[in-house]
């Protein structure tokens, strides 16, 4: 029963099934079973009489060999981004130059960043109006500053 269902049309009609759904977002995990299921019907078409153990066994290698494949490309070229830190907001801080809204004492106070008041940890004391520069971020809310040279406070 089987054997009779299984033939080129099924394969190429599974394929362009898991290719729409990967199409409306599946994120990747299905296109590579789509061309699995493609190469089997290819293979199905040159061999009509191929047993359907046989066409599930080049369904499900082929599948493994495509995602194998895909994977081992994105080893050996991994995509390099234009923006690095576009959704690593605080990490953008980092190098930035502030002026502090609130004295620094006791190696803690508060300095504006964009729209927001930041804490701060220097290693000194320092006043209002101060410029420092940001040198690391710690648990995303501490930012950790040095007064820069040419400031005159």
């Amino acid at each position: 029963m089987i054997a009779g269902l299984l033939d080129h049309w099924l394969w190429f009609a599974l394929a362009l099934v898991l290719l729409i759904v990967e199409m409306v977002g599946a994120g990747g995990y299905l296109l590579w079973l789509g061309m699995a299921a493609g190469l089997t019907g290819s293979l199905v078409f040159f061999l009509p009489n191929l047993a359907w153990q046989a066409q599930l066994l080049m369904f499900s290698t082929s599948s493994v060999l495509c995602a194998l494949g895909w994977w081992q490309y994105q080893q050996r070229c991994p995509k390099i981004a234009d923006e690095p830190l576009l959704n690593k907001r605080t990490a953008q801080y980092v190098g930035r130059i502030l002026v502090l809204t609130e004295a620094v004492e006791n190696g803690r106070g508060r300095a504006r960043v964009d729209d927001s008041v930041w804490g701060v940890v220097a290693a000194e004391d320092l006043p209002v109006g101060t410029r420092v520069k940001v040198l690391s971020l710690q648990m995303d809310h501490l930012l950790f500053v040095e007064k820069l040279p040419e400031s005159n406070n």
